[in-house]
């Protein structure tokens, strides 16, 4: 995945190991290990790797897994959709559409009217307060 990225050696510097891992690599944080998995802040998840907005906190929403999970991306959020077949199972894995970065994966039973949970790593986001100025 990330082997081919010309800006690999600036992810590698700049990400933890287990950012890299996880948004670079395509792997997975252990369930409620992630600094977001119970998070409650007001403000806008971003890409850890590119800082694009993702997910908004008004989305978020404590679905018991173990990670964060949202019911939709972010107003004009960069998310990529992409079939995934790995581990015997076919999925949708939600990748940033701006630096292909991986997310998590988005399943089918999630609250409200979307009916859509997003299960998203941690270390694939970066937490940014809303502005209570703007």
């Amino acid at each position: 995945m990330s082997e081919h990225d010309p800006r690999d050696a600036e992810y590698r510097e700049r990400l933890t190991p287990e950012q890299y891992a996880v948004a670079r690599q395509g792997g997975t944080e252990p369930a409620f290990t992630g600094i977001y998995h119970d998070h409650k802040g007001d403000g806008v998840y971003r890409c850890t790797c590119c800082s694009v907005a993702l997910f908004d906190s008004d989305a978020k929403f404590d679905s018991g897994t173990g990670w964060p999970s949202f019911t939709e991306p972010a107003e004009g959020g960069g998310i990529r959709y992409v079939e995934d077949r790995g581990h015997g199972m076919v999925r949708i894995e939600v990748q940033c559409q701006s630096c292909d970065a991986h997310l998590g994966h988005v399943f089918p039973d999630g609250p409200g009217d979307g009916g859509q949970r997003y299960c998203i790593n941690s270390a694939s986001l970066d937490f940014q307060e809303r502005d209570e100025e703007a």
